[in-house]
């Protein structure tokens, strides 16, 4: 079944999990949604399409609600328990599949955030795709170094992350050694990619099948 409880450092964490049909060996992504003060849930439709394509890609995909979100309990707590949420579903996931052989993390908007600061607790985690992310509203510096390779892509319309905010980024997280940093503009496109959906998922499909091919950190 795709809808599953799990725990959570707060309570119960609500999410949606799909396997693939395998040994427990695929490789595995969790998906995290914009912040909740401003409405957003894992079924916000970048997060949705972006689940599918991992899961069509052979990945076994986990999104889920942060705390105080549909049937998750707990309230919002200004990322500081967004990040032990999203650990706590990270492991749920890696024991749904304990044999996987690579682990990402996408995220959108302040999930993006979320994303990179899993990304520096976790050191399995071999890849990200981080989506408009909030440059503008969070400090990122601590990427220092960034552990790992990935994508950040952003719309150049956009009115809520400025476009040269997720560039500025981009060129920092560039300058660090041993790992590859991709920045990739939709344009026309504003923060929710209306219009450029199809094109963003496509730009992710082709750098994540990219990656997976060169099996590279």
């Amino acid at each position: 079944m795709p809808e599953v409880i799990f725990p959570g450092p707060e309570g119960r964490l609500e999410g949606r999990f799909h396997p693939q049909n395998d040994n427990g060996d695929s490789p595995i992504a969790i998906l995290l949604h914009p912040q909740s003060n401003f409405g957003g849930t894992m079924n916000n439709k970048v997060v949705y399409n972006l689940h599918y394509t991992f899961l069509n890609l052979g990945f076994s995909c986990l999104r889920f609600n942060f705390r105080g979100v549909g049937r998750s309990q707990g309230e919002f707590d200004n990322g500081i328990g967004e990040l032990s949420d999203a650990a706590a579903a990270l492991d749920f996931l890696q024991s749904q599949v304990p044999n996987s052989n690579s682990c990402w993390v996408a995220g959108f908007s302040f999930g993006a955030w979320i994303g990179m600061q899993l990304l520096m607790r976790r050191p399995e985690v071999t890849g990200f795709v981080s989506v408009s992310p909030p440059a503008n509203n969070y400090d990122f510096s601590f990427l220092a170094p960034c552990p790992a390779s990935g994508l950040l892509i952003n719309g150049s319309a956009d009115k809520v992350v400025p476009p040269n905010d997720v560039t500025a980024l981009s060129e920092k997280l560039k300058q660090q050694k041993g790992i590859t940093i991709t920045h990739k503009s939709i344009e026309g496109s504003n923060h929710f990619f209306e219009p450029g959906m199809n094109e963003m998922l496509s730009t992710v499909e082709t750098y994540v099948k990219k990656r997976l091919t060169e099996n590279t950190r």
